[in-house]
């Protein structure tokens, strides 16, 4: 594989470091184009700043080999943590050909989780680091208001929040205190040191998850760490290794080297393999072990289905399409073949323990979601989420992040209940959902109809969307499959913060805009979400050296641009 080629040199996108509070955080910078006005003079554009959560991949300083891993930016602050001692050591092996690397654990009856840092006042290296990120924007400029005319890049539409309480400007304090009431987490194993570290919580910046991993019947560690890549090329802020195949200890391992952004698992999946795929061997011994050997790897939160209670089976069974999730389907058989109680469940205070000992948050699995318009918002739904929030509370009794995972496929008109909802009966822990789906009539375009509902249900409240790609329900993402995915979900991410009113989040629609009307084509190209594909659409029917004022939509001849720009001369709109 050939990662140099996954990040290609472009002199006007490079990386911009931000030094404050003692960290150093890293973001993109685009240098635009001079304006010209109607003298001819040349006017000086501003670079434009933007959040970046690609790592060291899109550093040209730094050298791409998957087999030394990503600089440890975090080890200094995790050693330094009296609540932290080390437990052992992983060796290298031919398989995971890395240097071997020390174990952390916390100390006995100490919890080094940032809600047990946050409750009691203490502001760590990783909040400090995510409030210089989610103020990236406004590095742009100082101030953001409607107040602003229409043609200055400071000017920005009123939001409508719904509630949350977004402030002009992130503080490392403002970070601690919504950690500490559970509105907010920081995914951040003392283990995983190769980590920047990114929050989540309706109150910032919307993120978004990629799935990637293995399968019985498709894929190896070279593909998946490509479409890890990919995926922080794009824009993923967080990782799901979802493998189900073979050499899932090896696959997780090459990922957390190589991965800036917090990863994810659903650990019942190695638990289930370790079995040979028979649920009737699963215990509660098996997924244990499996939860401590995935926490000393450096896995920053679990998927773990412990809402799947047996109250809900029989209301599932009377749905359009009963249990679409994974987990939550292996769960439901796992009580009806030993006439017993989700173990997840009953074993969930051991859990939190285990979690606790390496700061892993939670995300607690909607094993019950739909999987059909027809079951939106039933009995067997609402159910798991009432659970969710009594767990939650659980958890946060032993210092633990979590947030709640949602929907699924919600049709338009049900989607703003499930906000209302989660927020009511989940005290406002962050929601993290899949989509939803608003239709389920176009399988090969389910990235498009989930995004319509991703944007939605994150203008009310959702505070990480999981991407869906075209590939949903009908195979194994490949690596286009990502791209598109991840863009699409960028694209309804950025579209719920505008309509949020996020602070500064207007700046780069009114640095393209501007672009635009002026045919500086190549700003256009670096300011998208994606500069390759719009790049290579313009150039597809021009000339690679065309620079003139129209596209091959108008021509020179009937360009509205070039229209208006002679209306706002003659009516001194210059």
């Amino acid at each position: 594989m050939d990662t140099e080629k996954l990040f290609l040199d472009n002199p006007k996108r490079s990386k911009f470091y931000a030094f404050k509070d003692g960290v150093k955080v890293g973001m993109t910078q685009v240098e635009l184009s001079p304006s010209v006005n109607s003298k001819g003079e040349k006017i000086p554009n501003a670079p434009v700043k933007i959040y970046d959560a690609s790592g060291a991949w899109s550093d040209v300083d730094f050298h791409r080999d998957i087999t030394r891993g990503l600089p440890k930016i975090r080890s200094e602050w995790i050693s330094a943590r009296d609540e932290v001692e080390v437990c052992g050591q992983l060796d290298p092996s031919e398989k995971i050909p890395f240097s071997s690397r020390k174990i952390f654990r916390a100390k006995k009856g100490r919890r080094p989780t940032q809600m047990y840092y946050a409750k009691r006042g203490i502001i760590t290296p990783e909040m400090r680091y995510v409030a210089v990120r989610e103020n990236v924007a406004r590095l742009n400029a100082d101030k953001f208001s409607s107040e602003f005319p229409r043609k200055d890049l400071r000017f920005q539409h009123a939001g409508n929040s719904f509630g949350a309480s977004i402030p002009q400007e992130i503080t490392p304090e403002f970070v601690r205190d919504e950690i500490a009431r559970g509105r907010a987490i920081i995914p951040a194993n003392i283990n995983h040191a190769e980590l920047e570290p990114a929050i989540i919580g309706r109150n910032f910046l919307v993120k978004i998850n990629t799935n990637i991993g293995n399968s019985a019947l498709a894929s190896s560690i070279p593909e998946e760490i490509e479409k890890m890549l990919w995926s922080i090329k794009w824009g993923s802020d967080t990782l799901m290794d979802l493998s189900t195949g073979s050499d899932i200890f090896e696959t997780r391992e090459n990922i957390l080297r190589n991965c800036p952004t917090p990863v994810g698992t659903v650990p019942l999946y190695q638990a289930l393999e370790k079995v040979g795929g028979l649920v009737e061997k699963l215990d509660w011994q098996v997924y244990k072990d499996t939860l401590i050997e995935q926490a000393e790897q450096g896995v920053d939160y679990f998927t773990i289905h412990a809402g799947v209670l047996r109250r809900f089976l029989e209301p599932a069974a009377k749905r359009m399409v009963g249990i679409v999730s994974r987990g939550g389907a292996i769960m439901a058989k796992w009580c009806m073949i030993n006439n017993a109680e989700n173990f997840l469940y009953t074993h969930w205070d051991e859990i939190c323990e285990i979690a606790a000992m390496y700061d892993v948050s939670f995300s607690i699995g909607d094993g019950l979601r739909p999987g059909a318009c027809a079951d939106a918002n039933d009995e067997a739904q609402f159910g798991e989420l009432k659970v969710q929030g009594e767990l939650l509370k659980r958890a946060w009794e032993y210092d633990v992040q979590v947030m709640c995972e949602g929907p699924g496929h919600v049709p338009l008109h049900l989607i703003k209940q499930n906000m209302e909802n989660q927020l009511d009966w989940c005290s406002e822990a962050p929601f993290y959902t899949l989509g939803p789906i608003t239709t389920d009539i176009a399988p090969g375009y389910d990235h498009i109809t989930s995004a319509i509902g991703a944007a939605n249900i994150a203008w009310y409240g959702t505070a990480m969307l999981c991407y869906v790609t075209p590939k949903e329900h009908l195979g194994l993402p490949e690596k286009e499959d990502v791209r598109d995915g991840v863009v699409t979900y960028k694209l309804a991410a950025h579209a719920a913060d505008l309509a949020k009113g996020h602070p500064a989040s207007q700046y780069r629609d009114n640095a393209m805009s501007k672009a635009r009307v002026e045919f500086r084509w190549d700003d256009q190209f670096n300011l998208a979400l994606d500069p390759e594909k719009a790049r290579s659409f313009f150039e597809k029917r021009t000339s690679k050296v065309h620079t003139g004022e129209y596209c091959s939509m108008c021509g020179p001849k009937f360009c509205s641009m070039r229209l208006n720009r002679e209306l706002r001369e003659t009516l001194g709109g210059e």
